[in-house]
């Protein structure tokens, strides 16, 4: 146990930056051994070794082979896009590293088929492997998972989530790699909507199992040249133009295999929305809201009530009995965003010592994927209903 983990991070973009915060914190807050961040791998030399001192790497490195075959790495963090997730992922894999991959799994329903079979085989050998869906580290969410598998609902009949940002809602916000389907598979939907799909999964523990759906592209071409910084940067209205080949928005139905039905919605063009993921759980008993914009707290309503104290009732998820809280501050006192990625940090980390299979696993990221790929087919010919289940 006082042995340290030793990580290798290949990327260092905006999730670098948030894993990186989750691997420095975690084992200063939590009984886990200590996490040693070996090195850090990007394309950009200079960049990557400024950045690599900025988030507290020990080493700056471009060769992601070299890093993942070393030997004194025990775990190979994947925060890159997502054209290079399998092939990276089944490589650390097969050098008998722990992997944890940035979601989506996988830009294909055949990328993440092949790393899902890569993860089986490794598991074998005592190597283990995560998706990094890491919203459902956020303490109120996981409340909310136990409220619902205790019965605070009841049967779950009705599911409704959606995931609403803005960022691209003025068409002379920049190109990146995210309007392009080559390197990120496609755009809201599965950039987005992907943890949309996963939290309802996770918190009804229901999977879907067909779905039928449209997409849209609102702004088909954008400027090349950004002069901005973030997601959100500006760019010169009169610079030369490249194509968006991924979706704006998607939004289907689904059918759950437990017998529910949902709405789900993705959007980067939701005006005044910054980062709004909300899940809503309807059952037969009462309700369960999350969402994000009030990280902290749980909404619940007890349709057992007597009917003059019926409503929903804002539960505050800081309570050291309130999961991941006992390590943090006194009640009351509230986590932000990085605390996901501290918890995922120290999540995967026990799963290591104790080999056993942390969650969620490549085959829960494989089926994610192809509820991301039955969408669009659905939207693609106008299908009624398509199924996510394996050919």
């Amino acid at each position: 146990m006082d042995a340290p983990v030793r990580i290798a991070m290949i990327g260092n973009g905006f999730m670098g930056a948030a894993h990186s915060q989750g691997w420095r914190v975690a084992p200063r807050f939590f009984p886990i051994p200590p996490v040693e961040m070996a090195v850090m791998v990007g394309r950009d030399a200079e960049k990557n070794a400024r950045l690599a001192r900025k988030w507290g790497w020990a080493e700056a490195g471009v060769d992601a082979e070299a890093a993942m075959t070393r030997d004194d790495i025990d775990i190979v963090d994947i925060v890159t896009p997502g054209d290079t997730h399998c092939e990276l992922a089944i490589a650390a894999l097969e050098a008998g590293k722990h992997v944890l991959c940035e979601k989506p799994l996988a830009n294909t329903v055949d990328e993440a088929r092949r790393m899902a079979e890569a993860a089986e085989r490794a598991a074998r050998h005592g190597v283990l492997a995560m998706v990094g869906f890491t919203y459902r580290r956020v303490p109120a969410a996981e409340l909310a998972r136990q409220m619902i598998a205790s019965g605070a609902v009841g049967t779950v009949r009705q599911v409704r989530a959606q995931y609403m940002q803005d960022w691209l809602a003025d068409p002379d916000s920049p190109m990146t790699w995210r309007l392009d389907k080559a390197k990120a598979g496609s755009g809201a939907l599965g950039d987005i909507g992907a943890h949309a799909i996963d939290l309802a999964q996770h918190l009804t523990g229901q999977r879907v199992d067909a779905v039928s759906g449209t997409v849209q592209t609102f702004v088909s071409e954008r400027p090349l040249m950004a002069a901005g910084r973030g997601l959100g940067g500006t760019a010169d209205a009169d610079a030369p133009r490249g194509q968006v080949t991924v979706d704006d928005y998607a939004a289907f139905v689904g059918r759950f295999d437990g017998g529910a039905l949902g709405s789900f919605e993705a959007s980067r063009f939701a005006t005044g929305r910054k980062n709004a993921l909300r899940v809503e759980v309807y059952g037969d008993r009462g309700a369960v809201v999350f969402d994000l914009e009030d990280m902290n707290a749980v909404q619940w309503y007890d349709a057992t009530a007597p009917s003059d104290r019926q409503g929903f009732t804002r539960i505050l998820a800081t309570e050291p009995e309130h999961p991941y809280l006992s390590a943090w501050w006194p009640a009351g006192h509230t986590l932000g965003y990085e605390h996901g990625f501290v918890h995922q940090a120290k999540d995967l980390v026990e799963a290591v010592v104790s080999a056993t299979q942390p969650s969620p696993s490549f085959a829960d990221g494989y089926q994610v994927q192809r509820v991301l790929d039955a969408v669009e087919r659905s939207a693609a010919d106008g299908s009624a209903w398509v199924s996510t289940r394996e050919a």
